[in-house]
């Protein structure tokens, strides 16, 4: 059997979310590859030295199209040389006109949910091109059961069709010596962290304002904005003055692994304010890290954090004030918490998901 997969998302400099997930399959994959077993990864552009490396049965193929590529370069190739058993699209977009089953993972909907958040061309594929894509796939695979129910609700796919796969999880980030001595963080005070893309949706202003209130009373501590800028940040910047935050607010932009893990060990809590998440992968990383976590109690949140989080109503400062005060004021619950949140991590893992990920692609290659 040959699997045929688009690579593209793990072919990227900077790997954040479905970028993510894509290189830990792929690295998955690749373990599995065998006689039996082969996998064919389709690229726009040539492969990064950092993705998997190539073997007999696990290879790269670079082709070329600059715009459309899954639209129309890839399809082309796909019908003129007809060598793989089924196409799996790991992030909503599967190919035109492919001529084998094809299996699509949907992380979340939230183009939908909030649309201002993404620019207008932006927003036209990812709500054309996914509905296309679950329309047409032997299966589509959700991250969790809250982007599940939204795939069901939004584009009227039946439930048997979907299949629940959660994200998986590295136990350890990788580790270098020097990055302590990093310019670009400050360790000397207490932080709270939040990890994600600076966007509307991410619930930043609301976070901003309750820190604002917690550090009049402990003002030792600073908020470490862990990600890159997204749609609309700015609003974010013009907050942390307006509040008169500047020296107690440190927005980092992208970060390595390195770096992400030592604002993890680091860190007296990471906040997860969102008011919607496909799954939200840095709680599980914040636990694994023994990072408490005060997350907010909305879409997949809670169910991927479970009993290991503090949880509060995102509309509400005031409630994630009282979260933040509780767990500086109460150390018997915060260890409570960092003992969750290391049990808590056990149950996720990439082996697992690319196990229950590559069954579900050989149903799709069989023929209905």
């Amino acid at each position: 059997m040959i699997i045929g997969v688009d690579g593209n998302e793990a072919n990227v400099n900077m790997k954040v979310g479905v970028s993510f997930y894509t290189f830990n399959l792929l690295r998955f994959f690749r373990k599995k590859a065998n006689k039996n077993l082969r996998f064919k990864i389709f690229l726009k552009y040539e492969p990064r030295k950092d993705l998997p490396p190539e073997n007999n049965f696990f290879t790269y193929e670079h082709i070329k199209g600059k715009y459309l590529w899954s639209q129309i370069f890839l399809p082309i190739r796909l019908n003129l040389i007809k060598d793989i058993d089924v196409f799996f699209s790991p992030a909503h977009f599967a190919p035109r006109f492919c001529p084998v089953p094809t299996v699509v993972t949907i992380h979340d909907l939230s183009y939908h949910f909030y649309p201002e958040d993404f620019l207008k061309k932006d927003l036209y594929t990812l709500i054309n091109w996914t509905k296309y894509s679950t329309d047409k796939a032997r299966k589509i695979i959700a991250v969790s059961k809250t982007t599940m129910k939204d795939i069901v609700n939004v584009y009227k796919i039946p439930e048997e069709k979907i299949a629940v796969i959660y994200n998986g999880f590295e136990k350890d980030f990788p580790q270098k010596k020097h990055y302590e001595n990093s310019s670009k963080f400050t360790i000397e005070r207490p932080s709270i962290l939040y990890v994600g893309t600076l966007q509307p949706r991410k619930n930043i202003e609301t976070l901003i304002r309750a820190f604002a209130k917690f550090q009049e009373k402990y003002p030792e501590f600073e908020l470490v904005l862990a990600g890159k800028k997204g749609w609309m940040y700015n609003k974010i910047y013009e907050l942390v003055t307006d509040l008169g935050l500047d020296n107690d607010v440190f927005i980092t932009d992208y970060i390595t692994d390195y770096q992400l893990g030592f604002l993890y060990k680091n860190a007296f809590c990471l906040v997860m304010p969102s008011f919607y998440e496909g799954f939200g992968l840095p709680v599980l990383e914040a636990m694994g890290s023994g990072c408490p976590v005060i997350s907010s109690f909305s879409s997949s949140l809670p169910e991927v954090g479970g009993e290991a989080c503090l949880y509060f109503d995102p509309k509400s400062q005031d409630k994630l004030l009282e979260k933040l005060l509780l767990l500086k004021e109460n150390k018997k619950i915060r260890q409570e918490l960092i003992q969750k949140g290391k049990t808590r991590t056990k149950d996720f893992s990439w082996k697992t998901c690319g196990e229950q990920t590559l069954n579900i692609l050989r149903d799709a290659a069989k023929k209905e």
